[in-house]
């Protein structure tokens, strides 16, 4: 199974955020400096983690972005199905397949992706974050360096 950038980018976010101290802000600006990554296309995946109730987007001169639930209350396997667009594993109609109305891959990866989603499900944010500390020190070294 390979994750699309849009649910990569979802959930090296929500790492990010679950490092934070409970309650502290930064912004998508800030988040994508850190991750040298788009930051139009970052806000769109933030968008939709914040749609999605993961996320806790708080607008204005003073806003930003946090967490809005525990990193033990999100379940992994529950963020990829909600990010995600094509969790059958195969594109049947693009291009169009002959094989379609007898073909048993599609079965096959379906099973696959299905085996691949629950093990997916037995973590949550709090699971991935469990190296707290080791990532911190990952997240300062990618620190944007201060403007004057």
């Amino acid at each position: 199974m390979k994750l699309t950038t849009y649910t990569d980018f979802g959930l090296r976010t929500l790492m990010y955020l679950a490092t934070l101290p409970e309650g502290k802000l930064t912004s998508v600006a800030h988040v994508s400096e850190v991750y040298k990554i788009s930051r139009n296309h970052l806000v769109k995946v933030v968008n939709q983690l914040a749609r999605e109730g993961y996320i806790r987007a708080i607008r204005g001169k003073n806003g930003g972005i946090c967490l809005a639930r525990s990193p033990g209350d999100i379940n992994v396997g529950q963020v990829i199905r909600s990010l995600e667009t094509n969790i059958k594993g195969i594109d049947c109609g693009s291009p169009a397949c002959y094989l379609v109305r007898i073909c048993r891959l599609k079965d096959a990866l379906k099973q696959a992706m299905d085996a691949f989603l629950q093990v997916m499900d037995s973590y949550t944010l709090a699971d991935l974050i469990g190296n707290r500390d080791e990532l911190m020190v990952i997240f300062s070294e990618l620190e944007p360096e201060k403007k004057p």
